[in-house]
């Protein structure tokens, strides 16, 4: 019975790109069609009590049964297993009308599954962050930036495009020497000391990560750069303070639906009268859609990316103005190409470290975070704010310098 319900699903799922299923009895199943745009996918269900599972589970069933072994997998084929079920999830492919009606109920949960205070904000970047830094010393840059890098050019290196994307968000804060900065959800430090090495900001990063602190002090001190940079153990809603710049690089996506209009609040609050602000996050260029529970079980609980429908009504709320909105295509599914073939690069180090089940899981992320940037609509937003109109030019010529051509001035 189960197994015919899944077929039934997967039959009317996989309509573009190709899918061929071998059950636990040793047949073999093939769907869809042949696509130029997604590679053929294979996978074997080793266990049949596991079809229930999957029907009535599908986004959480098959993360885990990758992880626990109930769905076998070669490691070069999951990014694109997980590709093609992403592209028709979001494409033309149809989910059973139960599991539609489950995602529109979850997304109008958000507000209560969502709920993160002080506390439960603490715990959930514990869960992810805190996990041991040489592991994300394996699979990120230098600097170990955690987000997305920008890709200026096609054939940069992950530590080139992770410096573009720092100058970049430099040259949107218009910084000056001597400017004091607040990086909310400061992570390791790099964007800091680059702020205050490059720029000389003097800036204060706050995070709620205490191995994300103890790192970025040391790598201050390390810099010789202790006099200009300050790093605290903090939740961003109890500074009082004020400052020229904010920046906030890949934290908003742990903020929480319910806690948008405090944090644009308290951006307004802290940010001096002629002061910038710039806000990076993942978002959707589509309706709003809950978190896979999966992701928010296992790597992110308490996220949420939003869609600018959400974003918006918060912003206008808090006065400030949106004096620029880019939307960054491509460069986030790149960079999670790079971390994912570093990651592999390193499992031995990986093993050393922590058990098989473990790399299943990390594995299926970063494969399941890049197809979903790759085939789904989802992008990076950089929302520029200030309190005034003319805080900053009234045109982007000043972040692409041409020769010949005159910048203007903010008004």
């Amino acid at each position: 019975m189960w197994k015919t319900t899944l077929d039934r699903l997967l039959d009317r799922l996989v309509v573009e790109g190709t899918l061929e299923v071998a059950w636990a009895d040793g047949s073999v199943s093939r769907y869809g069609r042949d696509s130029n745009a997604l590679a053929p996918a294979r996978m074997r269900v080793t266990d049949p009590r596991y079809y229930r599972t999957l029907c009535l589970s599908p986004v959480m069933a098959f993360g885990e049964g990758y992880m626990d072994g109930q769905i076998e997998v070669a490691p070069d084929g999951l990014y694109d297993l997980v590709a093609l079920f992403t592209s028709n999830m979001h494409g033309r492919g149809q989910m059973p009308a139960w599991f539609r009606a489950m995602q529109n109920l979850r997304r109008r949960l958000n507000r209560v599954l969502q709920r993160n205070d002080p506390r439960r904000a603490r715990r959930n970047v514990a869960h992810h962050y805190d996990l041991s830094d040489d592991l994300y010393r394996l699979f990120l840059d230098a600097d170990m930036q955690y987000s997305c890098a920008y890709f200026a050019r096609p054939d940069m290196t992950l530590d080139a495009a992770q410096e573009a994307k720092k100058a970049h968000i430099a040259a949107k804060l218009r910084l000056e020497p001597g400017m004091r900065v607040l990086d909310i959800g400061c992570g390791w430090g790099g964007m800091a000391l680059t702020l205050a090495r490059d720029h000389e900001a003097r800036v204060t990063g706050v995070t709620l990560s205490e191995n994300q602190l103890a790192t970025a002090r040391g790598r201050t001190e390390a810099a010789g750069l202790s006099d200009r940079v300050a790093f605290r153990l903090m939740d961003y809603r109890k500074l009082d303070e004020r400052f020229d710049r904010i920046v906030s690089v890949g934290m908003l996506e742990h903020v929480g639906l319910p806690q948008y209009d405090t944090y644009f609040s308290k951006v307004q609050d802290l940010l001096a009268p002629d002061g910038v602000a710039l806000i990076h996050t993942i978002g959707q260029v589509a309706p709003p859609r809950p978190t896979s529970d999966w992701l928010a079980k296992y790597i992110f609980p308490g996220g949420y990316v939003p869609s600018l429908s959400e974003l918006a009504p918060p912003i206008e709320r808090s006065g400030l103005w949106a004096t620029d909105i880019e939307v960054l295509r491509g460069h986030y599914a790149r960079t999670l190409n790079h971390w994912r073939q570093r990651f592999e690069a390193a499992l031995p180090q990986v093993r050393a470290m922590t058990d098989d089940r473990f790399i299943r899981m990390w594995r299926f992320y970063l494969v399941a975070c890049e197809a979903t940037f790759e085939q789904a609509r989802q992008a990076v937003f950089q929302v520029q704010l200030s309190h005034r109109q003319y805080a900053v030019p009234v045109t982007r010529d000043y972040l692409y310098p041409m020769p010949g051509r005159r910048p203007h001035a903010a008004q």
